[in-house]
């Protein structure tokens, strides 16, 4: 199992991405890939060949359960794991990101000096490891 290095976070809102970006780099250490949209993930993506992907749900255009799909059609990235960030974190909507392959959800608004540990937990357990 590898260590979890690289994150591709797709998210189309600047200021969650700035602030999820200096999260996941200042406290976590983590490299972060910024997408703002399902279009531009697909494109960047494959190269990027993050380890995690951080995917909001509420998404114009394409939103992050069709970005899963598209994302999952393509090997190199068919098994990287991905937890979706939303506001939209009732049971059944957990239920069916789950459903769609995501490992699991973080709820927005998230609490910046403690995402790249929930990030850390969520990675640990799919992998059967303890966090760092």
């Amino acid at each position: 199992m590898t260590s979890l290095q690289k994150i591709l976070f797709i998210e189309d809102d600047p200021d969650i991405q700035m602030v999820a970006q200096l999260a996941l780099e200042a406290v976590g250490g983590y490299t972060v890939q910024i997408c703002s949209s399902g279009a531009e993930a697909l494109a960047t993506a494959e190269q990027f060949a993050p380890d995690l992907i951080l995917l909001d749900v509420m998404m114009p255009g394409m939103d992050g359960p069709t970005t899963l799909k598209e994302l999952q059609k393509r090997p190199a990235l068919a098994n990287t794991p991905v937890i979706f960030m939303t506001a939209r974190v009732q049971r059944h909507e957990v239920e069916q990101y789950l459903a769609l392959g995501a490992i699991d959800v973080i709820s927005k608004p998230f609490d910046p000096m403690t995402l790249s540990s929930q990030v850390a937990a969520i990675w640990a357990k799919a992998n059967g490891t303890r966090s760092r």
